[in-house]
């Protein structure tokens, strides 16, 4: 049953800017807009000029400092969309003000960071959200779905190249933050770590990881100017490990876009295999073909692929699975609990990359 006006969800967005449009506009407001269950109530900017903008493209209340989206009265789920260094200190206001929060991954900057969103979470009984939305494409909930039918058989291994994409010699000015390790935007913390999130819900976490990275380009240039920039973030990343059900998984993530293959994940099994491709190597974004081979067949065959619906269509899908989540009080979409255990495999992929010993993932 469709909500009224009166019981809808009011939504507050922070970083909805129409002037230098990020992942608000695209994803979250279209997807706000889109679905019966929510009302966009107020967003908020960084300035008043930027502010008197959005309210008129949205014609939504819109604030130039988050702190009054966060007290606003009709706010019922904050949705911090901003850049990684700040999720901690806004999320931590919204919990403190009693407000449910949908918070971009990564939650914080460090796993100290996530741990203690979570840990204000629990003490506010407040439901939250990570932006984690791999999960809904459709194509990976349909290949979780055949292996637990035994469409594979038992797991014996998985393996995903992909690439991010953006981190290649030559970046745009709105990404140059994005080669720099401390803003917490990188090919390991972002793009690596959503195409894990869609490994492990499909095929099980990981019990241990070895990996490696690198900068392979040090040296960055602007595309609009030339100028230089000196990159601190890993644009190159190999890791393998072991599966909770025995499998062996590998990965391998490359900076820049391929003229290959941008994605590429295969599982393997004792009965079958499936393989998951796209253009795009960001997999979390992307139009997925799914296919399949079992038994006799020789080689994969289409099974399903994902319609052309847009960047912002897997986040749209998790939005939509919120609402059931409040409406029938089931756990359909990641919270902070879950984003804590994703952090803990990043440091420990971190970790062993640093040191070159194998990780124990806990």
């Amino acid at each position: 049953m469709h909500r009224t006006a009166s019981d809808r969800i009011g939504v507050g967005v922070i970083g909805a800017s129409t002037v230098n449009p990020g992942w608000a506009m695209t994803a979250h407001i279209p997807a706000i807009q889109a679905l019966p269950d929510f009302e966009l109530r107020a967003v908020s900017t960084s300035n008043r000029a930027s502010a008197d903008a959005a309210a008129e493209a949205l014609r939504t209340p819109a604030f130039a400092n988050p702190e009054a989206l966060i007290l606003h009265p009709g706010v019922d789920l904050v949705v911090v969309s901003v850049r990684v260094p700040y999720h901690h200190a806004l999320t931590a206001a919204a919990l403190e003000a009693g407000k449910m929060v949908f918070t971009e991954w990564p939650l914080g900057r460090t796993l100290e960071e996530a741990e203690d969103l979570d840990a204000r979470a629990q003490r506010a009984g407040m439901r939250t959200v990570i932006g984690l939305q791999a999960r809904f494409a459709p194509a990976v909930q349909e290949a979780r779905d055949l292996i637990a039918r035994g469409y594979v058989g038992e797991v014996l291994s998985t393996n995903l190249v992909g690439a991010g994409m953006v981190w290649g010699d030559r970046i745009a000015r709105a990404h140059a933050y994005a080669v720099e390790a401390d803003h917490g935007v990188t090919l390991m913390t972002v793009t690596m770590m959503h195409a894990l999130e869609a490994m492990n819900f499909v095929l099980g976490d990981f019990t241990t990881v070895n990996a490696a990275a690198a900068v392979r380009r040090p040296l960055v240039r602007v595309i609009e100017d030339g100028s230089p920039l000196q990159a601190t973030a890993f644009d190159h990343i190999a890791l393998g490990g072991t599966l909770q059900n025995g499998a062996i998984a590998s990965l391998l993530f490359r900076g820049a876009a391929s003229r290959g293959d941008n994605l590429r994940w295969e599982i393997t099994g004792t009965e079958g295999d499936l393989v998951l491709t796209a253009a795009n190597g960001n997999l979390q974004v992307a139009d997925l073909t799914l296919r399949g081979g079992r038994g006799e067949q020789t080689s994969v065959a289409p099974i399903s692929t994902t319609p052309p619906d847009g960047v912002g269509a897997n986040t749209l899908r998790q939005y939509a699975a919120l609402a059931r989540d409040l409406r029938e009080n089931t756990r359909l979409v990641p919270d902070f609990a879950h984003a804590v255990t994703r952090h803990r495999l990043l440091a420990a992929i971190e970790k062993a990359a640093r040191t070159g010993v194998r990780q124990e993932v806990v």
